[in-house]
């Protein structure tokens, strides 16, 4: 793909001033890839100066039954299902202190959208544990979490209401909502999200809107090549960088290429291409200069290093005590691996709490005991303190 010299001047002007949806449009159209990854690098380079940062986790997987079903999902499981996750105070706490061990800082809680609204077994267990809702039970189970072994929680339960998110606020960093995308269409009938009402656009940017209201470091992103066009991606972008230009609340944003999985509705479904892949991730760093921009290293395990040279600046969680539940059928790639890789990109590689620094300093962190457990790991630029893994 050549790039004309008008795209070629709109791209150098972007490193200075952004660029406008319109741009943004003929730029991810037109322009020539390296040419794009390269100057993704360049503002990475000048806003995200610093490490590039990974979050060392425990992936609690609390219940995966769930009301929505995504037509690309292995997660979601039946009531019969001998994968079938649902999780007792005890087991939640195991899995955290085998964290502690390995000297994690995070535990993200995920579990399925509201799976008590669809299953009798899951409201049954959630009353057996004194709780009539999921979000009840995993403040609870933050609480336990917090106290016993000083890991800070992060939250992706799906969409959440306002007050769901408040309940949440004082025992974890940050919550997490994944978009996915802003396309209306996609939920047409035989789309991805025919089934999945929780993924309506106007749904999911409801609940970033409230933890906005609410002050509530977001993590979110997009999931690249579930059949979205081009001009969908990049509307999908824009709708994340005005909620964050709004409410100045977005922590990160995850770009994470579809991959099709056997046994779904999707699995003759072709993945994201490389090409397309690349250039969306470039394009959010264009789009968002100053963001967070995440890129799953264990979705791309023999060529994640080449997203560092297309903006990212972020590899997001990586477990060394447990798998990815999400997409189990991908292995984490060792630390060490990770470092490696990063290093050969000219970039060190550093731990980061669930929180990043800059929402440490942005006051966005009221509640006293996250506050102080954070006090005893955080250095004074917000990364974890890197004599924290001496000995670990």
């Amino acid at each position: 793909m050549l790039t004309n010299p008008a795209i070629a001047e709109m791209l150098n002007r972007a490193v200075e001033s952004g660029v406008t949806k319109p741009q943004a449009h003929q730029l991810m159209t037109e322009c020539d890839t390296d040419m794009l990854v390269a100057m993704a690098g360049r503002i990475r380079d000048r806003t995200k100066p610093g490490a590039v940062t990974y979050s060392r986790k425990v992936f609690i997987n609390l219940v995966n039954l769930c009301r929505d079903t995504c037509t690309y999902c292995t997660y979601k499981k039946a009531p019969s299902d001998p994968l079938l996750s649902m999780m007792g105070p005890q087991q939640v706490l195991a899995v955290a202190e085998a964290g502690k061990k390995f000297r994690c800082t995070e535990a993200l809680f995920v579990t399925g959208e509201r799976p008590e609204q669809k299953y009798r077994q899951a409201s049954a267990w959630l009353r057996s544990l004194g709780h009539s809702s999921t979000i009840e039970y995993i403040r609870e189970m933050s609480e336990l979490v917090l106290e016993k072994t000083g890991l800070l929680p992060h939250t992706n339960a799906g969409s959440m209401t306002k007050k769901e998110m408040s309940m949440l606020k004082d025992t974890n960093v940050s919550l997490g909502v994944m978009l996915e995308t802003s396309s209306e269409r996609l939920m047409g009938k035989g789309m991805p999200h025919e089934n999945a009402p929780s993924k309506n656009p106007k749904v999911r940017i409801k609940t970033l809107e409230s933890a906005g209201e609410l002050r509530i470091p977001m993590t979110t992103g997009l999931l690249v090549g579930i059949g979205e066009t081009q001009e969908e991606l990049v509307d999908s972008l824009f709708v994340i960088r005005q909620l964050h230009e709004k409410y100045g609340h977005i922590q990160e944003v995850i770009m994470q290429n579809f991959a099709p999985k056997p046994e779904t509705g999707m699995a003759q479904f072709p993945p994201a291409p490389s090409e397309y892949f690349i250039r969306a991730v470039a394009i959010a760093r264009i789009v968002m200069p100053g963001m967070n921009v995440q890129v799953p290293p264990n979705l791309n395990p023999d060529i994640f290093g080449r997203y560092i040279d297309a903006g990212i600046n972020d590899w997001g969680g990586i477990s060394p005590v447990t798998i990815d539940h999400v997409n189990p059928e991908f292995p984490w790639p060792s630390i060490e691996s990770v470092q490696k890789v990063t290093e050969g990109k000219g970039h060190r590689l550093r731990a980061r709490l669930p929180v990043y620094p800059e929402f440490l300093k942005g006051g966005f962190i009221t509640s006293g005991r996250l506050l102080q457990q954070i006090s005893l790991i955080a250095d004074s630029s917000g990364l974890v303190r890197e004599d924290y893994y001496v000995n670990a």
